[in-house]
């Protein structure tokens, strides 16, 4: 065999135990391999016999073609984490067949949609990540009202395909995929210890991306930048809470003690409390974080964690749009569904009714099993 060979031998190997769950370990114990020579088939340093090659197909469930064949290219993503993860090629990978799957449905119903801020001339210079928010938000004529279905803004309006995965792990909030390809693309980290809060800032940040380093996705790169993580950062704090109305909604909660005005600002723009206090810090108001931390502690009779977000947004609420203005009124809250691959769901649909694809085609897309997507249909129906 060549390089390239045992290469793609190595990269497929670990795709599909990491896709199976199993340790390096445990998929050596179960094709009866050592250790050792496990580890050096999957590092590309050695090639396998066609013993072993069976062995392992029937260890980890697949034909041996499935270990032989090139490795699928992972898709053009900007996929950077504090923390090293194990499971980085099979979530590339799971990224890269859902989005194929993805426009492949798009293609089968004619509902391709183009990215409404390609041509988007983002400016030059230390301000940029702020103009660029304030150009977007001026290109889909959101004035300054607050974002109420990011998910259905980005696919609806914008033309980005948006994902979900949950993962483990609190140094992973999402990525993002290029336009070009089946891009472009977000996916957001729905894991249980990260809040609501943080996932829609993920991802209006995983957009900033999209927009002001279109020459960075490079799925090779696993570090993160921090001056292009900072720009991200101003993009999705200043799309979320446009200047102007964030300055109008502060000025009238002036009267309320710090602890109570961020957590009603928070709930207005449906963003953290950490966010609200970058952004107060930035307009210069004076000792905003230890003055926070410490009637948060009084309130709450304890300090706060880095990942904890008091007054949460609820996950049992529903509904993702607000009719009109939040002006003297409770702002409505973000729920799961406003995750949901709402878009998706609608294409799947709409080809099973069209006879584009089967069932069991359907249930493979989504993950389920046939009777469970058959449960699905028929509540469609």
């Amino acid at each position: 065999m060549s390089d390239g060979s045992t290469q793609d031998i190595g990269r497929n190997l670990q795709r599909l135990r990491g896709m199976r769950g199993l340790t390096q370990e445990a998929a050596a114990d179960a094709a009866r391999l050592s250790r050792a020579a496990y580890r050096n088939l999957e590092q590309g340093s050695s090639e396998p016999r066609a013993s072993t090659l069976v062995a392992l197909a029937k260890a980890l469930g697949v034909t041996p073609g499935e270990i032989l064949r090139p490795a699928p290219a992972p898709p053009k993503a900007r996929f950077r984490s504090k923390t090293r993860l194990k499971d980085r090629l099979r979530i590339l990978h799971d990224v890269g067949r859902e989005l194929r799957d993805y426009s492949a449905l798009e293609r089968l119903v004619d509902e391709v949609r183009p990215f409404a801020l390609a041509g988007l001339d983002v400016p030059a210079g230390e301000a940029r990540a702020r103009e660029a928010a304030e150009m977007v938000r001026g290109v889909l004529k959101l004035d300054d009202e607050p974002i109420f279905d990011i998910s259905g803004l980005l696919e609806d309006r914008i033309g980005v395909k948006v994902m979900w995965l949950e993962i483990a792990s609190d140094g992973f909030f999402g990525l993002s995929v290029a336009e070009d390809g089946t891009g472009p693309a977000i996916v957001v980290n729905t894991w249980d210890r990260i809040s609501v809060e943080r996932q829609i800032f993920t991802a209006a940040h995983e957009l900033g991306h999209l927009l002001l380093h279109r020459d960075e996705f490079n799925p090779e790169e696993t570090a993160e930048d921090p001056a292009a993580e900072r720009e991200a950062d101003v993009f999705a704090a200043y799309f979320l809470m446009p200047a102007q109305r964030f300055e109008k909604e502060w000025d009238e909660v002036h009267g309320l003690r710090l602890f109570d005005a961020v957590m009603k600002v928070k709930r207005i723009f449906r963003v953290s409390y950490r966010t609200v206090l970058y952004r107060l810090d930035e307009l210069g108001v004076r000792d905003v974080w230890p003055r926070f931390m410490a009637q948060a502690k009084s309130r709450l009779g304890r300090g706060l964690t880095r990942t904890d977000e008091p007054d949460p947004l609820s996950p049992d609420a529903r509904g993702s749009a607000a009719p009109e203005p939040l002006r003297g009124r409770e702002p409505h809250e973000l729920a799961p569904s406003d995750f949901d691959p709402d878009r998706r769901m609608r294409l799947i649909r709409l080809a099973l009714e069209q006879r584009r694809i089967s069932l069991s085609k359907a249930a493979e897309i989504l993950g389920l099993d046939v009777p469970a997507m058959r449960d699905l249909y028929q509540a469609w129906a």
